[in-house]
């Protein structure tokens, strides 16, 4: 199972140019898997406060049978601050709150974000779009 970071997300719903078909390509694989792409609640709040169509995003989630919403809980923001004291604050709060997630539910992180995929990767499985397609 797949935990998309943010980034990932907005790159499909905004169509940006330069990552949008990668990003595309891997939700496709995933589909093609029969794999699940689980979203937390904090995915949803990065993306209300990033992307204008919030409507449109819930619509997406619901309509597609591999993707699951999941709640975070008081476990992930414990396991979050953690991280966040051990690791002097070098990437945002939320980023340390996917890596608790993902570590808990045992999910593949997939971002793009270089400070998040040097963290992350000593604690938790974690690719970029284009190491899942290659």
């Amino acid at each position: 199972m797949y935990y998309f970071d943010t980034c990932i997300w907005l790159n499909i719903f905004k169509k940006e140019k330069k990552f949008f078909k990668d990003s595309l390509r891997v939700l496709k694989k995933i589909e093609k898997e029969n794999s699940s792409i689980l979203v937390s609640t904090i995915i949803l709040k990065e993306i209300y406060f990033k992307y204008e169509s919030f409507n449109e995003i819930k619509t997406f989630f619901k309509s597609h049978d591999l993707i699951q919403i999941i709640k975070t809980t008081n476990k992930d923001y414990d396991q979050a601050r953690q991280y966040e004291k051990d690791n002097n604050s070098k990437i945002s709060f939320y980023d340390y709150l996917h890596v608790a997630i993902c570590r808990r539910l045992n999910l593949i992180l997939i971002t793009r974000d270089k400070d998040l995929l040097n963290f992350s990767k000593t604690k938790i499985i974690t690719k970029s779009p284009s190491q899942l397609i290659s």
